[in-house]
């Protein structure tokens, strides 16, 4: 059967329109994606109590998986999809639009349109509004979507432009500005974005009177887009400048008002109570001007005008406390490789025994961690004691099958035998073993971390062109130390730089 080149990855909180999405691609007409990653963002015991439950549509949905990010945000269940998948294209889809009956074949069409240099491609998101009557402010809001760049309501980028630049940066924690940073990562990496021809249509989801103070929290992700974008960023991503400097003079004014009203100076107080008045009336008119008008409207603009400049105003600060020292993402690796005695269990010299495996603290933990961001996880192990004959080689393997019973399962494993003086090419620190794994999964060097507990660990990193990290033992000399370029305490650590994305 004839498939499109992507696979389609949709994080989910487990709302019912995720099944109208999959019922919409299920019925749709030309050639199916090559598959479907379903990515359930719900916090672990809620995912754990209520599991998707898709397997109806498993036999209409080639290839359907879930995968789960335990709540980490719209970033990250996005990186745990595309990480999971091999096509050359991989097409984002928001849970809530339902695509046009041809969007697949449509889709099929850009891929296909597309030149060298397109690194995206971008869905027509429509956006339905009343015909009957104005669209209220929440409408409004919903409304700006099809305008948008870059949204991942429905994008689509080559996987190899996601694995450059790392994916999503995991510090928008939610459903904004995530996909504008991507797509301004991208084409700083010297690649193009396309619109396309397909369409989805984004319906307005239901909302409460207090939706468009929650908003606000979005000001501190514009301060992080500010950090490692500088000030162009709005220009590039043609978004709006926003109100954020009239919500600061709003809230100013009415701080000043209720101090000055507190320390008893009432002319302060009136002539700054006036000027927050001023402040809140043109936000309100400017809200609901363009609206219905009607009673619930107003009043819900009314209230609401009051609270946003202290909430906007918040959320700026702490943004730009929060994100004063961010680097620029790079992004969770996609492969980390462990070395085996000293890092994940302890060193045994020579160990024949499977018994006498114990894994270090921490060890399980962070692996399970890494695992779940969707990294692949390895062990590079030199084994010298089979050469010297100090083990054989089915002992070897029993205490290797020991530790993937306690700490795996590894995407890969590679052992070298020969000893010191053998002159092979895969004993660390020779690059061999390292590059061999790489190439098995499918994995650029440059994707890859190895951890481990000697200086030999991270130099052949380095000579694989991947990335070494150094947790240092009793073992480690002080020299290593310091030759080392990142040097964590304890694996625990190690796993929250690595998932942090920006090293």
């Amino acid at each position: 059967m004839e498939t499109v080149p992507t696979t389609v990855v949709v994080p989910t909180l487990g709302r019912p329109s995720l099944h109208h999405l999959l019922t919409a691609l299920a019925d749709g007409v030309g050639p199916l994606p090559t598959g479907v990653v379903v990515v359930d963002d719900r916090p672990a015991a809620q995912a754990d109590r209520d599991p998707l439950d898709l397997s109806a549509m498993q036999s209409r949905l080639r290839g359907l998986i879930v995968l789960r990010s335990d709540g980490g945000g719209p970033a990250r269940a996005r990186n745990v999809g595309w990480r999971a998948t091999r096509t050359p294209w991989v097409s984002f889809l928001d849970d809530d639009v339902v695509p046009a009956a041809d969007w697949s074949r449509k889709l099929a069409d850009d891929l296909a349109a597309a030149e060298c240099r397109v690194a995206g491609i971008q869905g027509r998101v429509q956006v339905p509004l009343p015909a009957d009557r104005r669209p209220t402010d929440w409408e409004r809001s919903t409304a700006g979507l099809a305008t948008a760049s870059w949204i991942t309501a429905d994008m689509t980028y080559r996987r190899a432009a996601l694995r450059t630049v790392g994916g999503f940066d995991e510090r928008f924690p939610r459903a904004y500005r995530e996909d504008a940073d991507l797509g301004l990562r991208v084409l700083d990496s010297g690649g193009a974005l396309v619109m396309g021809s397909r369409r989805v249509t984004h319906p307005v989801r239901p909302s409460d009177d207090w939706v468009s103070v929650r908003q606000q929290a979005g000001n501190a992700d514009d301060a992080l887009m500010r950090r490692v974008h500088s000030g162009g960023w709005r220009v590039r991503a043609a978004a709006p400048r926003g109100r954020r400097r009239r919500h600061l003079a709003t809230t100013i004014a009415g701080t000043l008002a209720m101090g000055a009203a507190i320390a008893r100076h009432p002319r302060i107080a009136s002539a700054a109570g006036c000027a927050w008045l001023v402040g809140v009336t043109e936000l309100a008119t400017a809200r609901i001007w363009p609206g219905p008008r009607d009673r619930r409207e107003v009043r819900r603009m009314l209230l609401t005008s009051v609270a946003i400049p202290p909430a906007a105003t918040w959320h700026t600060l702490t943004g730009l406390w929060r994100h004063r020292k961010a680097r620029p993402w790079q992004g969770v690796p996609e492969l980390v490789l462990f070395d085996r005695d000293g890092t994940l269990v302890s060193d045994v010299p020579y160990n024949a025994e499977p018994a006498r495996v114990a894994p270090l603290i921490g060890a399980r933990e962070a692996l399970q961690r890494l695992r779940a961001a969707g990294v692949r996880t390895g062990v590079v192990t030199n084994q010298s004691g089979v050469a010297s004959g100090r083990i054989v080689p089915a002992q070897l393997a029993a205490v290797n099958d020991r530790v993937e019973q306690l700490l795996g399962p590894f995407d890969v494993w590679r052992v070298c035998l020969h000893g010191r003086d053998d002159g092979c090419d895969c004993r660390k620190p020779a690059p061999g073993m390292i590059k061999s794994a790489c190439e098995e999964l499918g994995i650029p060097t440059e994707r890859c971390v190895v951890v481990g507990d000697i200086g030999t660990d991270v130099e052949a990193a380095e000579a694989a062109g991947a990335t070494g990290v150094l947790v240092p033992t009793g073992v480690t000399l002080a020299t290593e130390v310091a030759a080392a370029r990142y040097v964590q305490r304890d694996l625990d650590a190690a796993a929250s730089w690595l998932l942090s994305g920006a090293r």
